[in-house]
């Protein structure tokens, strides 16, 4: 999705979610029209990296611990299988970069 149509969501987020509320300086305020047109920027903004970028965790996560794979590439070596890279390119493929 481009940003803008992630504005668009934010924004239906946001009205739906309507009144939201702030704490300043103890009291209890409902949002400003600045607050509320911040609050969708910023939603949409995040939307925004995890969409281009939450591969990335997903990735280093489903990869496991470098002892884990290092145990798969010293079997693999010892029994002459594909068990490491066949894990790599399945993550790969599970969590794919944006435009891939």
């Amino acid at each position: 999705m481009t940003l803008e149509e992630l504005t668009v969501e934010a924004t239906a987020e946001i009205e739906a979610a309507k009144p939201l509320y702030k704490q300043v300086n103890n009291e209890r305020l409902e949002f400003t029209s600045a607050d509320y047109d911040q609050a969708i920027i910023d939603l949409a903004n995040s939307k925004w990296n995890d969409q281009q970028f939450g591969y990335i965790q997903a990735r280093q996560q489903a990869y496991g611990s470098v002892q884990e794979q290092l145990d798969m590439q010293y079997w693999d070596g010892v029994n002459g299988t594909t068990t490491w890279a066949d894990h790599i390119a399945q993550v790969k493929s599970d969590n794919p970069k944006p435009g891939e």
